[in-house]
């Protein structure tokens, strides 16, 4: 739990640079279609198989009728926990090079560099219970290390996907990313 606790706080001093443009739930702005480069650039729900449903699991519970303390409201964060682990990939994205926007969160590093993070797509990802399903959340390898700056909060990354499970405390990856490049987020174009 310390370790968590300490995750978060890492988390959200990486995040809070940008604090003052981004909103929690806050994505970002959709891409271009084209490719930059050599590069396919996609979005967080090209790594939705077009007939998976992440609210499907909502359907299944009333809401309304629970209280925090209420032992069906644990019974469902570990359906939903569960299930999320579990959100299908797209196998047909394994090998790709892509390019692709989302917010950092620090897994590994010090105070001057980002060896190992995870790409999320919205704000705030990394401290909100669940996190957001394993088919929205990208384990990052940079090929060599990101500088830690007040631009890095939102980043591109450019770089290899596979279909690799990644499991953190922060939260459960489906992809991985083998980046060549990562740099701040600007809007194409920009």
């Amino acid at each position: 739990m310390k370790h968590v606790l300490i995750s978060t706080l890492i988390c959200l001093a990486t995040l809070g640079a940008h604090a003052e443009d981004y909103q929690v739930g806050d994505r970002l702005a959709k891409p271009a279609a084209e490719a930059a480069g050599s590069y396919k650039t996609i979005t967080f729900d090209d790594l939705m198989p077009l007939d998976w449903d992440p609210n499907a699991i909502f359907k299944e519970i009333d809401l309304s009728a629970l209280q925090d303390n209420d032992p069906r409201a644990a019974e469902m964060m570990d359906k939903i926990k569960q299930a999320w682990e579990q959100a299908p990939v797209v196998p047909a994205l394994s090998g790709q090079k892509i390019r692709m926007a989302g917010f950092l969160v620090r897994l590994e590093g010090d105070d001057k560099e980002i060896r190992e993070f995870l790409l999320v797509p919205y704000f705030g990802a990394c401290i909100h219970v669940p996190p957001p399903p394993a088919n929205q959340v990208v384990y990052v390898k940079p090929r060599k290390p990101v500088p830690v700056g007040p631009d890095m909060g939102a980043v591109w990354v450019n770089g290899i996907i596979s279909l690799a499970a990644a499991k953190t405390d922060l939260g459960d990856a489906g992809y991985r990313i083998d980046a060549i490049e990562v740099e701040p987020y600007r809007e194409e174009g920009q």
